[in-house]
């Protein structure tokens, strides 16, 4: 494992912040706490970071369970499938400076998503489109909760929670079967989440009280902005390296 004491700690706290968030409101993980983990050590992205998603979502989907739908599951497993291999495909094949630029530009489109405001349902189209897109952003960057987000963005409380976890799960799951055959999630992976798993746990006991009190729509601006910084600071050392 290459990361040094102050990396570890930086580590643990971007994580319990975007853990906290997830549990929270349902999702954010990853907008919260990928762009700066990337910025401490790369290697913590995506396979680590969708490790401790994927634990992440089962705990939520337990706590939440009375009011997780099953109904569209089958859509949701068939737009994954389609979406993660696609996505481990593309990673498999980028050089480090590319994958920095495509990084940071799905950084930025996940926010753009998270800024857009509909009526948008979770029907079956949209479930099967919106896990597709999902699987394909999550697998490259840990980054695929804008697109279902907008899914359920009419959902609230628990049964957000609970169905966005559901939708993680599932993908994160799929996710990381497809990182492992493109030789993306190996031994010093899960060395890694074994250190990010630390920062959720303290995330989860951080999100009971936060649970009760957060405002999403106040939270936003802060979360999508600390991001979109932290995307451009990517973009910016990938093209600096490039002249």
């Amino acid at each position: 494992m290459n990361l040094d004491p102050y990396q570890i700690g930086l580590a643990i706290v971007f994580m319990a912040a975007g853990t906290a968030v997830q549990a929270s409101i349902g999702f954010g993980l990853a907008l919260v706490a990928a762009p700066m983990l990337y910025l401490v050590e790369p290697s913590l992205i995506p396979g680590p970071i969708i490790a401790c998603a994927f634990l992440l979502s089962i705990w939520v989907v337990w706590q939440e369970r009375q009011a997780v739908d099953y109904s569209h599951f089958i859509e949701a497993v068939a737009g994954r499938l389609i979406g993660s291999p696609l996505g481990a495909l593309v990673i498999g094949s980028l050089t480090a400076t590319t994958f920095d630029i495509v990084f940071g530009i799905l950084v930025l489109l996940a926010v753009g998503l998270s800024l857009m405001h509909g009526n948008i349902e979770p029907t079956r189209r949209n479930v099967f489109f919106g896990t597709m897109a999902s699987g394909f952003m999550g697998t490259i960057s840990s980054i695929g909760g804008p697109p279902i987000a907008l899914v359920y963005q009419n959902r609230s409380g628990a049964s957000l929670r609970g169905n966005l976890s559901l939708m993680f799960l599932i993908g994160t799951f799929i996710s990381l079967v497809s990182l492992g055959f493109v030789g993306r999630f190996g031994l010093s992976d899960i060395a890694h989440t074994g250190v990010l798993f630390a920062g959720v746990v303290i995330g989860v006991i951080c999100s009971a009280p936060l649970k009760r009190r957060l405002d999403k729509r106040k939270a936003r601006p802060f979360l999508l902005g600390l991001c979109a910084l932290s995307a451009c600071s990517v973009l910016i050392q990938a093209l600096y390296r490039l002249i």
